[in-house]
């Protein structure tokens, strides 16, 4: 892979928190020191990484934007419903997300790993009546695979040219070299014009060259570099 400049205008700029629209910073999410320091968080035009340690706000900003997006909480594409509320406070409710006026994401999806069970088993029920749903999994069932194999073949096979994606935390289902099969993936949908944010621990996938990282953090939020990273450095130094 090599850095190269996106092609294309991004479907969505930034995503904004209207303040003013919160009734108080002391429950959460707003008590989250990192939310409690966004105003303005400029989204890179192919992918953006959002890092940080578990409880610092980073999966509770994605499934804010997310449903801010219509979005089911527990994630899936833009038709899935499964009836889930969201859990993110109230934190989409007074995000704004300023979008594009010359692109429209041809497709939109939300993949979380621990919700590919939940997404396997509504492919099921929609395949009962039209079996071609399940056609592009080799005319076979999810659930018939390991966990890493249904995510990554959700990556392959559901990611369509043109569209948006939140990913969050993906490497939780799948092993270093399948972690690389969905970077892989991502340099060939980048190019296609997709567009991604991403939330996540892997040093793997924070290697995608063409990408802006974010760390949310007790100091608020900070773009690093990839070298910069406690990923980078535990990584190099083991």
């Amino acid at each position: 892979m090599r850095p190269r400049p996106p092609d294309r205008e991004p479907f969505f700029h930034c995503v904004k928190i209207q303040w003013d629209q919160v009734e108080s910073k002391d429950r959460f999410p707003f008590s989250i020191p990192a939310i409690q320091n966004i105003e303005v968080l400029d989204l890179h035009p192919a992918v953006t990484f959002l890092i940080g340690e578990n409880g610092k706000g980073k999966s509770t900003l994605l499934e804010a934007i997310a449903v801010r997006l219509d979005f089911e909480a527990t994630g899936g594409d833009a038709e899935a419903n499964f009836g889930q509320r969201p859990l993110d406070g109230g934190l989409h409710d007074a995000i704004r997300i300023r979008s594009s006026n010359f692109r429209r994401p041809a497709d939109r999806f939300f993949l979380r790993a621990e919700t590919v069970f939940i997404l396997a088993t509504q492919l099921d029920r929609k395949a009962r009546k039209d079996p071609q749903v399940l056609r592009r999994f080799g005319s076979q069932s999810l659930h018939n695979r390991s966990h890493g194999e249904a995510f990554l073949a959700i990556v392959q096979n559901l990611m369509k040219q043109e569209s948006f994606f939140l990913l969050d935390e993906p490497e939780a289902a799948l092993s270093p070299s399948r972690q690389l099969a969905v970077l892989k993936e991502i340099d060939w949908l980048v190019p296609a014009g997709c567009r991604f944010v991403i939330a996540t621990h892997s040093p793997i996938l924070l290697a995608y060259p063409d990408s802006r990282i974010y760390e949310l953090g007790d100091h608020g939020v900070t773009e690093v570099k990839y070298e910069e990273t406690e990923h980078y450095k535990l990584t190099r130094s083991s």
